[in-house]
């Protein structure tokens, strides 16, 4: 439990320490930043096969490949939904918005609702491996791991649209603080639901697997070919998953 809850504050904390990287260098360019997000794209896809989506296959038994599709599916379509049930503002570098119906909410509501979509179920991701019982943590740390590596850029790049919005540099510390805290909410509530039920653990899994593979390809992987840098941003996800992917191998 100790164990869980260090590894839920460092997922969450590692937002914070982007944010002050973005406080720090406010002023970030395009290419950099596409770059670092097609690098932790590749980090995320590779904890999320490897440390969800294989794993709820191994442990599915006799139907784990009707599961782990079935989870992947209605992981996607559950935050696919969330994004259009909620105010939605993509993360986009240098105050992009896209803004929903519900427009007459404050914009540091907007902010920390658009990123908190998102960080919840990476959250989860992170306890849902915990919470296998199986005493092996490797791959939990895989995907606690993953998730850290990608909130550092994260936090960097929501600074500066966010200042430059008007909010003041105290709340917008506060906001990143809010956002990484969601994380780690969401770390306990993956570890506890699949600790208390371990037959949904195979769905849970994939579950949390879909939604990572649903911000990968809906969010990250759009955003850092936005601005002409794609080959480089490619070649960056191709670094960070194969980074993960050698930390499998060692950690295994």
């Amino acid at each position: 439990m100790d164990l869980v809850l260090l590894t839920a504050l460092g997922v969450g904390g590692a937002t914070l320490v982007g944010a002050l990287l973005g406080f720090a260098f406010k002023k970030i360019s395009h290419k950099f930043t596409d770059i670092t997000l097609g690098f932790a794209a590749g980090v995320m896809l590779a904890a999320a096969v490897l440390g969800l989506v294989l794993p709820s296959l191994e442990y599915g038994g006799k139907y784990g490949i009707i599961v782990t599709v079935a989870g992947i599916f209605v992981g996607a379509l559950c935050l696919n939904l969330v994004d259009k049930l909620v105010p939605h503002l993509h993360k986009l570098v240098g105050g992009d918005v896209e803004e929903h119906p519900n427009a007459n909410l404050s914009k540091v509501l907007l902010f920390v609702t658009a990123i908190a979509i998102h960080n919840l179920p990476e959250g989860i991701a992170a306890g849902v491996g915990f919470g296998a019982g199986d005493g092996d943590y490797s791959r939990a740390f895989l995907i606690a791991g993953g998730i850290a590596l990608q909130n550092i850029p994260e936090g960097m790049v929501i600074i500066a649209p966010m200042l430059a919005s008007g909010i003041s540099p105290k709340k917008t510390f506060l906001c990143a603080a809010a956002t990484g805290l969601v994380e780690v909410i969401g770390t306990m509530i993956g570890y506890f639901a699949v600790s208390i039920a371990q037959v949904i653990l195979p769905f849970s899994l994939a579950f949390a697997g879909g939604t990572m593979l649903y911000v990968i390809s809906d969010e990250m992987i759009p955003e850092t070919h936005a601005h002409g840098n794609e080959r480089g941003a490619t070649y960056a996800l191709l670094v960070g998953f194969c980074i993960m992917l050698i930390s499998d191998v060692l950690l295994g």
